[in-house]
């Protein structure tokens, strides 16, 4: 396009539509594609964090509790 604009022609609505077009369908099929590997992903990282929250939980669940003992005289 640029040459285009050297040699004096100028740019069409039609030449914009088209170009947009072209860029869009690109944009869909890359977004189609890496679709079920950023589900993955997610998921993944979602479980990751459930079990770091249990663990640490966990510990300070056991950092916290109070031990009580019970003497008889």
């Amino acid at each position: 396009m640029a040459a285009d604009r050297k040699a004096g022609k100028k740019v069409t609505r039609a030449d914009l539509e088209a170009k947009l077009t072209e860029i869009d369908a690109e944009l869909s099929d890359t977004g189609e594609a890496i679709k079920p590997t950023a589900m993955a992903f997610g998921i993944g990282a979602i479980v990751l964090i459930l079990i770091l929250v249990f663990v640490l939980g966990r510990r300070k669940g056991k950092l916290a509790t109070t031990i009580v003992e019970v003497r008889r005289i």
